[in-house]
């Protein structure tokens, strides 16, 4: 028999701040986390442009010797986590005595690595890594990091799905608890946001130019959108069975109703129409929803020129003559990649639970694709119940989620 699903916990650790009162005031009252950073000019880039995320001290929590094993991003997520815990009433003797599994996105560990390799290149000598070296710089660092310093022992998976691995993380715990083969599960997504994890992107011009005015520079779906902005951090959600978490005395936030996902089969870097529209598709089939039901879409749009397009052609496509309200969270945050699948849910939640819906920053002008959706440029009061989420990625892998209120 299928469960219900449901969302009992979350935490987060963005741009926008490191709770979630301080990130649902930063949504409502439309506050940017983009900044301009000189050490990235001055290192090469093209863009000086960057989300501003405070690196947490971990001090108090972890001891030096567990610390070695955690890139930037474990650090992330492990603050992400100890909140999400705490908003679902996890507590560890809980977790001791019970399975409770983890996946969580993550598709790079870009500085970790470089480091490593730097000190062996240097010195000539492999021991020059460091002990904790190889496990800073697996792809599975957080979650492994994670598993041990929270005695997980359910399910422990990374899911690599570029910027669509939070989602898919989500949508496979999602999933795991519908069939029955895991009872509760923490997932979410973290990024590293060193200027070396995203320094190739900038390479191949992917970036915002607009350096004097870091605030205005992502700008998703508007006319003049000249590219994105990298943000990064990290989001947990703690997911269970309905049954579960009413068992526990848990306090129940939404209910995940359906995930989608397709692949566009096509270009590496170029989306297409047809691949994000199959993802959106299936979570409404999955799900039986229909499409006038949801009252907001969280969309992936960057900020890019095509990205941005072939999305809004897509959403256009499934929801027909209906203008559901749109935005993309990433014109106050810019793109937190891995993380962004996992950190949107939590946005939406937020607008949901707070009857707003954060205004798309900087869309000013539609062109000829993004004027057929129903793009809220500013902050608007508004009560929904169901809201769906897309997550898109390089090598065209797609995510959709839809999560439910429940009140």
């Amino acid at each position: 028999m299928e469960r219900k699903v449901v969302i009992t916990g979350m935490g987060i650790w963005s741009c926008l701040g490191n709770t979630l009162d301080d990130v649902r005031q930063s949504l409502y009252m439309g506050k940017s986390g983009i900044v301009f950073s000189p050490e990235r000019k001055e290192a090469g880039f093209r863009s000086g442009l960057c989300a501003a995320v405070e690196k947490p001290d971990l001090k108090p929590f972890v001891s030096r010797n567990l610390r070695q094993f955690m890139p930037e991003e474990a650090g992330y997520a492990y603050m992400a986590t100890r909140a999400a815990l705490e908003h679902a009433r996890l507590d560890q003797d809980y977790i001791d005595t019970h399975e409770v599994g983890i996946i969580y996105g993550n598709d790079s560990v870009a500085e970790a690595t470089m480091r490593a390799l730097d000190k062996f290149r240097e010195f000539h000598d492999t021991s020059a890594c460091g002990s904790g070296a190889i496990f800073q710089s697996m792809n599975s660092t957080v979650t492994m990091n994670l598993a041990c310093l929270f005695h997980l022992k359910g399910i422990n998976l990374t899911a690599s799905g570029a910027c669509a691995s939070g989602s898919h993380a989500i949508g496979l715990a999602w999933l795991l608890i519908r069939s029955g083969m895991q009872e509760c599960v923490v997932c979410g997504g973290a990024q590293e946001a060193n200027m070396y994890g995203v320094a190739a992107f900038d390479g191949i011009q992917s970036f915002s130019v607009r350096d004097g005015e870091p605030a205005r520079a992502s700008r998703p779906f508007d006319r003049d959108r000249d590219g994105l902005v990298p943000g990064g951090g990290a989001a947990t959600v703690v997911v269970e069975s309905y049954e579960h978490a009413v068992k526990r005395g848990a306090p129940i936030l939404a209910e995940i109703v359906s995930w989608g996902f397709s692949g566009n089969g096509d270009h590496i870097s170029t989306p297409n129409v047809a691949g994000p529209a199959r993802s959106l598709e299936l979570c409404l089939k999955q799900g039986g929803i229909q499409p006038r039901q949801i009252g907001y879409v969280n969309a992936h749009a960057t900020s890019t020129r095509i990205g941005d397009a072939r999305e809004a052609q897509a959403i256009a496509q499934v929801f027909g003559d209906y203008r559901v309200p749109v935005t993309s969270t990433k014109s106050q945050t810019g793109h937190e990649m891995w993380m962004a699948g996992a950190s949107e849910i939590i946005y939406s939640m937020l607008m949901m639970k707070g009857g707003f819906i954060a205004g798309n920053l900087n869309f000013e002008h539609p062109d000829d694709d993004t004027a057929s959706l129903n793009i809220v440029p500013e902050t608007r009061e508004a009560r929904f119940d169901t809201f769906l989420s897309n997550s898109f990625g390089f090598g065209g892998t797609n995510s959709t989620l839809i999560v439910r209120d429940v009140r």
